[in-house]
C-alpha cells in the first residue's frame, strides 16, 4: 500500500483513532465511515445488530486493511443500485 496515494489516507489525530483493532501499520481511514452499511449483511463485514436492530460495525476492520480500498471499492456498485431504487422515494 502507498502511503498518500488516492487509495490511502491515515489520520492518527482523529480523537477515535484507533477506532478499530488491527494488526499492522497500516491502517487506512480513506473509509471511515463505511459506504458499505446500508448493503445490511451483504456488505461482507465482520458486524452485529444492537437489540434495537442498528448494525453495530465496531468489531469490523475490512475498510481499514491492507485490502480494504479495492473491497469497498469492488462493492461501490451494489450501494449505487440501492440508491438508484430509492431514488424517488419519498
Amino acid at each position: 500500500m502507498k502511503k498518500n496515494d488516492h487509495s490511502y489516507f491515515k489520520n492518527t489525530e482523529c480523537e477515535y483513532f484507533p477506532c478499530h483493532q488491527l494488526e499492522g501499520d497500516d491502517f487506512n481511514c480513506m473509509f471511515c465511515c463505511c459506504p458499505l452499511y446500508a448493503l445490511g449483511a451483504a456488505c461482507g463485514g465482520n458486524f452485529t445488530y444492537t437489540d434495537k436492530g442498528v448494525k453495530d460495525c465496531s468489531a469490523c476492520t475490512k475498510p481499514h486493511g491492507k485490502d480494504g480500498y479495492e473491497y469497498v471499492s469492488a462493492r461501490l456498485r451494489a450501494v449505487s443500485e440501492i440508491a438508484k431504487e430509492n431514488r424517488y422515494k419519498k
